[in-house]
This record gives C-alpha cells, sequence and structure tokens, in this order.
C-alpha cells in the first residue's frame, strides 16, 4: 500500500500541527516537552481549548462532538499533537468511558455524561485493576450487589491513576460469582467518588510522584441507572476499552519528542574534542532509535489505513509493545546523556545539575509502567501469538 500522504492529508497536517503550536499555551506545552509535572488545571486548560475547537474527542460519533474524519486523519491529529507536547485529553475520558458509553450506554446516559467528559467538566478514572487481580483482571473480587433500586458496591481498586483528581470512576465489578466463567460474571458501573463510603488513599511512587492510588468502595451506594449496558456483560465492554486504549499509547511521537531532546542536550554536552552527538556508539544508538521509531510508524499507519469502522484491530497489541519499548528506550537515552546529573531528585535551580537532567531520572523509572499498564508485555505477546500468528 501507498503509506504517502494526500495533498488534502499534508494540509490537514499543517493545520493541525498550527493550531496545535498556536492555541495551546507555551507554557504548558513546555512542562510536557520537558517533563515537568503538569497540574489539573493544565489538563483542564488544554482540554477545553481543544474540545471549544472541536479537536477533543474526534473518534467519537459526531452526534457526541466527534469528526467525520478517516482513520488517517485521526492518526495524523494524535501524531501531531504529541509532536507539539501537547497534553493529550484526558484517556479515561476520551479513549476509555466516553467510547464505551456512546457504543453500550442508555439514551440518558449519553446525554448526560458524554458532553461533561469531553470538556473534563467531570475526571474520570479508571477502577479495574485489583491487588489480586493485575494481567489477570477478570479475577477481580470486588462485589456489587442489587438492593432494589441501588448496587451495593464493596472491595478495592489498585493503582488508581490520578484518582486524586477524579470526580467519577468507571469500575469492573462482579455481579454474578456463581458464572460459570469468571469473565461472564462482571459488569460495568459508574461510580460517584464522593458517595459515601468511598475513600481514596495515595501511593508513592518509586519515582517519587503520587500518580496513583487505592479506591476502597465500604457499602457503596450506587444507583442501577449507572450499570453501562447489560449486567453481567461488562467483560465484552472492557475488551473494546482495551483495544482503543492499546492503541492510543504507541506514542510515537512522543518518543520523538523525548530523542530530540536527548540528541539537543547531547550536542552540549562535551565528550572527548567534540560533543557526546559526536560519539560514533552514542549516534548510532540514536540511529538506531529513530529506525525503530520510522518502523513503528509505518506499522502505525498501516494499522490505521487498514482498521474497519473503527473497530479495535488484534495489532493494536503489537502497535502498544513496541511504543511502550521504544519509550522507555527515549528516556533512558536521556538519563545516559545527564549522566552523574541525573542523581539529584527535586533538588531544585540551588545545584550545578540542571533541572532537565533531574527530571531525567525520575522519568525514566515511571517509563517502566509502560510496559505494565494497559494489559503487561507477556500478555500482548500472548494476544499477538493467538490472535495475529495463530498459534
Amino acid at each position: 500500500m501507498n503509506l504517502a500522504l494526500t495533498t488534502e492529508e499534508r494540509a490537514f497536517r499543517d493545520e493541525m500541527r498550527t493550531f496545535f503550536r498556536t492555541k495551546i499555551p507555551e507554557e504548558i506545552r513546555e512542562k510536557v516537552a520537558s517533563g515537568a509535572p503538569i497540574g489539573r488545571d493544565d489538563f483542564v486548560t488544554s482540554q477545553r481549548t481543544l474540545n471549544a475547537a472541536g479537536l477533543a474527542v474526534p473518534h467519537w460519533p459526531v452526534r457526541w462532538g466527534g469528526r467525520d474524519w478517516s482513520e488517517v486523519q485521526r492518526h495524523i491529529w494524535r501524531d501531531e499533537m504529541q509532536l507539539a507536547a501537547v497534553p493529550e485529553p484526558l484517556a479515561f475520558n476520551v479513549n476509555m468511558v466516553g467510547p464505551v458509553i456512546a457504543n453500550f450506554g442508555s439514551e440518558e446516559q449519553k446525554a448526560r455524561f458524554l458532553p461533561p467528559t469531553a470538556n473534563l467538566d467531570i475526571w474520570w478514572c479508571q477502577g479495574f485493576s485489583e491487588p489480586g487481580a493485575g494481567s489477570d483482571l477478570a479475577s477481580l473480587q470486588t462485589r456489587a450487589v442489587r438492593d432494589g433500586e441501588h448496587y451495593v458496591v464493596n472491595g478495592q481498586k489498585m493503582w488508581t491513576t490520578l484518582a486524586q483528581h477524579a470526580d467519577w470512576i468507571f469500575c469492573l465489578v462482579r455481579t454474578d460469582p456463581n458464572a460459570p466463567k469468571k469473565q461472564a460474571g462482571i459488569s460495568f458501573l459508574l461510580i460517584d467518588l464522593t458517595s459515601p463510603g468511598v475513600t481514596v488513599r495515595p501511593i508513592q511512587l518509586i519515582d517519587g510522584s503520587y500518580e496513583v492510588n487505592e479506591v476502597f468502595f465500604d457499602e457503596v451506594r450506587v444507583p442501577v441507572e449507572n450499570l453501562v449496558g447489560e449486567e453481567n456483560a461488562g467483560w465484552s465492554y472492557a475488551k473494546f476499552l482495551l483495544g482503543n486504549e492499546r492503541t492510543g499509547v504507541t506514542g510515537v511521537g512522543r518518543a520523538r519528542v523525548k530523542l530530540a531532546r536527548a540528541k539537543a542536550h547531547a550536542a552540549r554536552t562535551p565528550a572527548g574534542s567534540g560533543s557526546l552527538l559526536d560519539d560514533p556508539l552514542f549516534a548510532a544508538r540514536v540511529a538506531e532509535l529513530e529506525n525503530e521509531l520510522l518502523a513503528l510508524e509505518l506499522t502505525q499507519l498501516r494499522v490505521v489505513a487498514s482498521s474497519a469502522h473503527g473497530k479495535p484491530d488484534p495489532a493494536s497489541s503489537l502497535l502498544k509493545l513496541r511504543g511502550s519499548e521504544l519509550q522507555q528506550a527515549a528516556t533512558e537515552l536521556l538519563v545516559d546523556v545527564a549522566g552523574p546529573d541525573s542523581l539529584p531528585f527535586d533538588a531544585g535551580t540551588d545545584i550545578a545539575s540542571p533541572l532537565w537532567a533531574q527530571r531525567a531520572a525520575p522519568a525514566y523509572l515511571n517509563y517502566r509502567k509502560m510496559s505494565i499498564y494497559s494489559g503487561s508485555s507477556e500478555v500482548q505477546r500472548s494476544i499477538i501469538a493467538s490472535s495475529i500468528l495463530g498459534l
């Protein structure tokens, strides 16, 4: 197939490129590019700017803010956003719960939740993993028992990203503990985090941040109207959600931004008679990563161009697997360029180590999560073996 962009697609790319670089505040984009922490207000400002221009949820139905774009246009939109270091629309909202509600929710749920979800008036978090149910998600034990017009929820969710900012959580809960298959007794429930009995407890990560949380449910009453789709059909909705999530985390643009930063800093780092970028071994390492990113981009374009009606493709597992590896490689490169200057943590500007170098090691450590969330690399390899290679 021809992977070159058409004249119309190039014009569309230029339009997206100009918008992202002129309409999203530069100070927010610089935070993303440099690895500095971005706060809740930064996310909200960026997403509301995108939503006002019709650029927050282009893959949603047009009725709910989507755009009648081709799959290639959607790919360009995401790629140019990453290259411009724009905070991507909150994945929990736009790639996860939004499409699930749009495809499987009631009309009342769509009207109630989709507009504020697109505009980040509601901040969602994901209640899937549990202490005993990570990669083996179907082993989850959080229970939801029907009591009249409510479900009574008890249990615990783990590694809940950005729950400290969230208003609502979408949860997989066990509604039939006696189902013949563990996947068959799971439902998809929307829970207001201000409900009595909900407790959010932060977990400090190895990079020093408080990005993830534990969420506890103690006799939490949830209206039955917050059940998405059919009771005990939640596993199908979860597979739909995860297919969308894995395609979105390929991150070629993000890796390229990090690689460009590493090259710029390497060019200013003395080594021998020149700079680190002149070192043959380092230059070869950079070239290899650039080639791997190009190969992944072409693979992603093939998947995008051949996708049918936006349905998740098993090849999303391949994109997720390789994208995770290359983003991790880019953060490792930045640490190596920083050298000993990467050792201080959160030391500020009072020492010789520059801020970009201080951020390199925490970013490297944080990106270890890439090969775990959205399905671990081992799970992705199993999917590739069974669904693509037929092994």
